[in-house]
């Protein structure tokens, strides 16, 4: 974990093949529709209203700051950091990746509340500063992120290696909803032998080829609805499945009456019973593992 950001950022050139593949890689009857269309579809009629996952963290407790954590080619990856406020000594990181609205203020919440357990928590920020209102406008904003996948990846990277420098996390873990859970599991696949744990909330892209999954070596930890679609049931089994045979360290969770998005900081499909089960799941494992 001493790499040095333009070696790790060479690197995720390479990993982004994975993710390309991870990406397109699921049940047959989701593996040809356009990832920004399955979730528009999931999301119709949605809006990006502040759910109860996304909870009330005193004012005083966290220390929040808009980041600037690398640059490439003359693009800044920007990010919202958030840690409890009382630090005197490095903590475990967390790279927070946002749902399909992109990196709103129900993120930020999120990452204040993530931050609040005793983590510095890094939002990362995947559509360049741009926050979508209405499913049409997020759809559109799904497409052109995942017209460069391989910069979706070096962010990631990015991020990463400005938790362990600048922030000298002794450990670091991702955590995502929605688009965000596919590129929890990205995170991983990019850095296979270094990040600690990732979690994954219903990533409808999520790979189950166990040849891109056999290389992860930390404990992942899956959340997703019995009555979601994308991910399916079928999927989700398939995936464990695959994690299982490879002996693979996996937690995969299929919640009853949750469809996708249940425990997303933002938007309406909240599910209260499943979203406050995984979110226990969720802060036990980072503790036992981060």
């Amino acid at each position: 974990m001493n790499l040095t950001l333009g070696k790790w950022l060479g690197l995720a050139v390479c990993a982004a093949v994975l993710v390309v593949g991870c990406a397109t890689t699921t049940f047959s009857s989701e593996r040809a529709a356009d990832p920004a269309d399955q979730m528009a579809e999931l999301h119709q009629a949605d809006v990006p209203i502040a759910s109860a996952a996304a909870g009330t963290v005193p004012e005083d407790a966290v220390a929040t700051a808009d980041v600037v954590y690398a640059t490439l080619n003359d693009q800044p990856f920007t990010g919202y950091l958030a840690q409890p406020a009382a630090v005197t000594e490095p903590l475990p990181g967390l790279i927070v990746i946002q749902e399909w609205w992109g990196l709103n203020d129900n993120i930020r919440a999120m990452t204040r509340r993530l931050a609040n357990e005793g983590y510095t928590a890094l939002a990362v920020d995947l559509y360049g500063g741009a926050v979508a209102e209405t499913p049409e406008q997020a759809r559109t904003l799904v497409q052109q992120a995942l017209q460069d996948p391989d910069l979706l990846t070096q962010n990631l990277v990015a991020a990463y290696e400005y938790l362990e420098t600048e922030q000298q996390a002794p450990t670091i873990g991702s955590i995502g909803w929605c688009f965000g859970g596919t590129w929890s599991l990205n995170t991983a696949l990019a850095l296979p032998t270094a990040l600690d744990a990732a979690v994954i909330f219903y990533g409808g892209q999520i790979t189950i080829d166990p040849a891109v999954l056999e290389p992860l070596q930390m404990p992942l930890q899956g959340h997703f609805g019995e009555l979601d679609s994308n991910p399916s049931p079928e999927t989700v089994a398939a995936f464990e499945s695959a994690l299982d045979e490879l002996e693979k360290e996996a937690d995969i969770y299929l919640y009853a009456d949750a469809d996708h998005a249940f425990a997303n900081p933002s938007g309406t499909r909240y599910n209260a019973t499943a979203a406050e089960l995984a979110w226990e799941r969720t802060v036990e494992f980072l503790s036992e593992h981060l």
